[in-house]
């Protein structure tokens, strides 16, 4: 391997790096609050020269044989494997992200890339029926074109790579916004990856800066012909309505906010509920769209199941992202850990009890869980985005799949139980894109359909759902012998 990535502190637009214009940015350790760099953000005139750039590069990409882009997704993703180390790394000093964190996320995009050099060969026409004498009708699945990605913080790497690589993959080009906390991991990081795995200039551009400006800018833009989106549903929610204002109608792929529950019916294995909650509300401190927002516990097993909760919580190693013992480490930024801290206080003040807990630490927050929360507590009704574990009391299964969907919100869910069929069955009515039985609701997996219900998103990534999303039908026919037309009712017969 060759030294470490130098860079990153720049713009990359249209195979180019360069220093931006814009307002200035700063990148900061989260846990130790140092500043890793500071550097100048893209302008909405970079994002008009990206966008341009783009469309002129992609047509020669999407006209290359499937073999080709495979070939490159390989390659990608064997830079990303050599580069293993280097990038969790920059998982933990920038965002915070712990070591099973970062090691987790390197693992999942490894996963897309590999996936993504599958992706070509999955793009299929149809011949269609024709009941004209003569016509031959016929669907292609074509590129969508220029598509513009906005990334956010917690999950940069793995929620980047999501949309970046299938695009690439069936014939797209990209223009990158990344999140201002994750510049380099949702961003910059992939510009070093695509030039060391040789992909041609211009495929994509990286741009970070804020919202109002860089954003806003990509997503008005006349060229990119779909938003891929992932954040808060209030942002997606405003994402749609610009887009619906703008010139050019366009597609969107929204992955929004969650209110995950994951419930443990009667008949569960409380030891294997107790891993499952433990691992799936407490990874990166909650900052997770799948995380466990809510944990609905049947009446009978309640006590048991909180009291074991309670002891494994208070066992966490929490502190130092970068030392391999540690599960909960920093928030992101002061603005998340004192919304934090703010649901923490209200909960208490609207008598949730909290049976463990801690002073805030800089941006570390200890594991918080409260008991016998009320389904219309603070804790209930937001998405928390930290580690705090509010418990519910269910009296049967019924009132358990009543509170899990007593919500604005359907990303992922789980349910505990012995019986299989049951929890299926249970799954089946949950209102949600994805439920997980007898696992904690933080699950991805290349080929298969992640997305939401509700205000949780539109649209679904990963594998055909992918080839789908990034392609478009063009239906074309073919008039092979003169077309007797109807001029008269006679005509019709």
């Amino acid at each position: 391997m060759t030294d470490a990535y130098t860079d990153l502190d720049q713009i990359f637009l249209a195979g180019k790096w360069r220093k931006g214009s814009g307002k200035t940015l700063t990148n900061k350790n989260p846990f130790t609050g140092e500043t890793i760099f500071e550097m100048k953000a893209a302008t909405a005139d970079d994002v008009d020269e990206a966008c341009k750039a783009a469309k002129a590069a992609q047509k020669e990409w999407a006209a290359l044989p499937p073999s080709a882009r495979s070939a490159k997704m390989s390659a990608l993703a064997d830079a990303l494997e050599a580069r293993r180390e280097e990038v969790m790394g920059w998982i933990t000093r920038e965002i915070g992200g712990t070591q099973v964190k970062a090691a987790l996320e390197v693992q999942l995009v490894l996963g897309v890339l590999r996936e993504a050099a599958v992706l070509p060969f999955m793009v299929e026409g149809r011949i269609l029926p024709e009941d004209i004498p003569g016509k031959e009708s016929r669907s292609y699945r074509q590129p969508v074109g220029v598509i513009a990605l906005i990334s956010p913080w917690n999950f940069p790497l793995q929620l980047t790579a999501r949309t970046l690589a299938p695009a690439l993959a069936v014939g797209n080009v990209v223009v990158l916004k990344p999140a201002s906390d994750s510049i380099v991991t949702g961003g910059t990081i992939f510009a070093k990856l695509l030039e060391e795995a040789g992909f041609p200039e211009g495929l994509v551009s990286v741009l970070p800066g804020g919202g109002s400006d860089v954003g806003t800018a990509l997503i008005e833009h006349e060229i990119p012909r779909l938003v891929s989106f992932t954040g808060s549903t209030p942002v997606g929610r405003g994402i749609a309505e610009t887009v619906a204002k703008s010139t050019i109608l366009k597609p969107l792929e929204l992955e929004l906010g969650g209110n995950g529950p994951i419930v443990v019916l009667d008949d569960a294995d409380i030891g294997a509920a107790v891993d499952a909650a433990i691992w799936g509300k407490f990874m990166h401190a909650g900052q997770i769209c799948m995380a466990i927002n809510r944990i609905i516990v049947d009446d009978s097993i309640f006590d048991e199941f909180t009291d074991k909760f309670v002891a494994r919580a208070k066992a966490l190693k929490v502190g130092d992202p970068s030392k391999p013992d540690t599960f909960v480490g920093p928030l992101v930024n002061a603005d998340q850990a004192d919304g934090v801290m703010e649901l923490i206080e209200k909960a208490k003040a609207e008598g949730a009890g909290c049976r463990v807990g801690g002073a805030r630490d800089g941006l570390v927050i200890p594991p918080h869980v409260f008991v016998d929360v009320d389904e219309n507590s603070c804790l209930c009704t937001n998405e928390i985005f930290g580690p705090v574990a509010p418990i519910v009391r269910a009296r049967d299964e019924a009132d358990a799949l009543r509170l899990a969907n007593k919500t604005e919100y359907g990303l992922s869910s789980a349910v505990f139980s012995r019986d299989i069929e049951r929890g299926v069955a249970f799954a089946k009515q949950v209102e949600a894109g994805m439920t997980h039985v007898n696992d904690q609701p933080v699950n991805d997996s290349p080929f298969s359909p992640f997305g939401g219900e509700k205000n949780s998103g539109i649209g679904r990534f990963n594998g055909r759902w992918a080839v789908e999303a990034f392609t478009t039908d063009h239906w074309i026919t073919i008039q092979r012998e003169p077309r007797q037309y109807p001029f008269s009712l006679d005509d019709l017969g």
